[in-house]
């Protein structure tokens, strides 16, 4: 008898060590997956939708309802300026449509710096920020820096002309002014190289008004700022003499004096005299 009890309770000592055993390793399995529900909740980015172009859409064309569609775009990475609803890209409708200003590729999300205002068309107008006027400068192919300047860009102007003395004089009169437009085109996208016969910045009022000034009273010419240049140039002038490292000539004039004979002592002498010369 005591040899079956002895044997009961060893078997019932086994099974609730293997009792123990399984439910372990079962809390330690639902643990595990919830720690990886867990990083995969914490994975989950956060997202909203956005507008892109569904096709190629070029400088000129119009941008309508048909041409976009939404996607969901993690939130962390939608640029700024990006249309996240219809009435932000239409606000006058969708029978207004926008007009694109560079080159939109399929599945790239509409911005702002790349449409024009509701019902605008893609004109020298539409690039202009509130308060600026388009001002055209007459250039040639020294003038315009060989055909290399494209819309966007940014540059230099400078006069050269003559001043109050005779001096011919080169001075730098406006510093990083943006264009706008090149000859009659404001595509941004143009790869080739045209030679400018003119080109359209834009300026303050104040700036058209000294422009003006500039070229009816001597020649500008444009110099082609660096993309990643920040540094603005001022107070550039070089006349024809600091050109040839010619130094300024001190003429420097001796005092005339004026005499007069005075008898002394029976002879003639000459005196001096202080009063201006009148001979």
């Amino acid at each position: 008898m005591r040899l079956v009890f002895g044997l009961v309770m060893l078997i019932g000592i086994v099974l609730a060590g293997a009792a123990v055993y399984l439910a372990r390793d079962f809390i330690g399995q639902q643990q595990a997956q919830l720690a990886a529900a867990e990083a995969a909740k914490k994975a989950i980015v956060p997202t909203a939708d956005v507008y892109v172009v569904i096709k190629q859409k070029r400088y000129g064309q119009r941008l309508t309802l048909e041409d976009v569609k939404k996607v969901r775009w993690p939130k962390a990475a939608i640029p700024e300026g990006t249309f996240t609803s219809e009435e932000d890209l239409f606000p006058k409708g969708t029978d207004v449509p926008r007009s694109v200003l560079r080159t939109l590729e399929a599945g790239e999300a509409v911005m702002e710096v790349k449409v024009t205002g509701a019902g605008e068309d893609a004109g020298v107008s539409a690039r202009l920020s509130p308060g600026n006027r388009a001002f055209a400068i007459r250039t040639d192919v020294t003038s315009g820096v060989s055909g290399f300047l494209r819309p966007g860009d940014r540059v230099d102007v400078y006069w050269t002309g003559s001043i109050r003395g005779g001096r011919n004089v080169t001075k730098l009169i406006e510093a990083n002014v943006r264009l706008v437009a090149i000859n009659q085109s404001a595509d941004e996208d143009r790869s080739g190289a045209v030679v400018a016969r003119t080109v359209t910045v834009e300026v303050s009022p104040h700036q058209v008004a000294a422009l003006a000034q500039a070229q009816s009273s001597g020649r500008l010419s444009l110099s082609l700022v660096g993309a990643d240049d920040n540094i603005v140039s001022s107070d550039v002038e070089v006349d024809q003499r600091r050109l040839l490292g010619i130094q300024e000539e001190q003429v420097v004039q001796e005092e005339r004096k004026c005499f007069i004979k005075k008898r002394v002592n029976g002879e003639l002498v000459d005196t001096a005299v202080r009063t201006q010369c009148t001979n």
